[in-house]
């Protein structure tokens, strides 16, 4: 089965195709947030290269988020509506678990840090098993003390990845000691986000369309900026 993954949740566009042979093409690029002029040309692009038909996807998968609202919008809405007329089921997955992925071979335990702007970061902590890795702790939005502070509590060497680590790392490095891993990996990737997606294909855990959800962790910004003009929020 060949899969189209999509991933937009951070400042990076991401597009691969993958399927029982692997990874087969992967087109990224980060140009701020002009998700929405890059994303269906990056698509078509791939396509072209790797001599693949849009008829040809058996399934499509998105990153869900945590992420930039406007750019998991745009992705989500994107792979529902080729979903939709494909007629074929969709599979999402966790920017955060595409930020581990990656790292599945470390010994370490895996702090996957996206950078939530306004001070705060998306979380969760992962450990290596077998078929790649575990999430051990709920996804959390919240300020750089307080991933500090479960980095302290947990006491365990940890590797963290992603843009929101690379941003803070002087504060986290001013508290306790942990490693980071290379700035490439700083962004999901469409690429682990197919071969995440093959693996659930197999097993057919797969939805329709319609019932993708995004995991926001926290409200627009656009809805908080209004209700502190309106004076509802302090």
């Amino acid at each position: 089965m060949l899969i189209l993954g999509i991933e937009t949740a951070t400042e990076q566009v991401s597009v691969a195709i993958g399927g029982h042979e692997g990874v087969l093409g992967v087109f990224e690029v980060t140009r701020g947030r002009r998700h929405a002029e890059t994303l269906v040309p990056a698509i078509e692009f791939l396509c072209r290269q790797a001599d693949i038909e849009v008829q040809e996807f058996g399934a499509i998968a998105v990153d869900i988020g945590p992420g930039l609202f406007t750019g998991m919008r745009v992705g989500i809405a994107a792979a529902r509506a080729m979903a939709q007329a494909l007629r074929i089921p969709m599979i999402g997955i966790s920017s955060l678990d595409l930020l581990a992925f990656p790292l599945r071979l470390s010994d370490r335990v895996i702090a996957s840090v996206i950078d939530a702007r306004r001070g705060e970061i998306f979380y969760a902590f992962y450990r290596q098993v077998p078929a790649g890795v575990q999430r051990v702790s709920e996804p959390r939005v919240g300020r750089v003390d307080d991933l500090v502070a479960d980095l302290l509590g947990r006491g365990q060497d940890t590797v963290c990845v992603g843009d929101g680590a690379l941003r803070y790392r002087s504060e986290i490095t001013d508290a306790v000691r942990v490693e980071f891993a290379e700035q490439y990996l700083g962004h999901p990737s469409a690429a682990p986000l197919v071969q995440l997606a093959h693996a659930k294909a197999m097993r057919e855990d797969w939805v329709h369309h319609a019932n993708i959800s995004p995991m926001y962790l926290r409200r627009p910004d656009a809805q908080i900026n209004w209700e502190t003009r309106s004076g509802r929020v302090s």
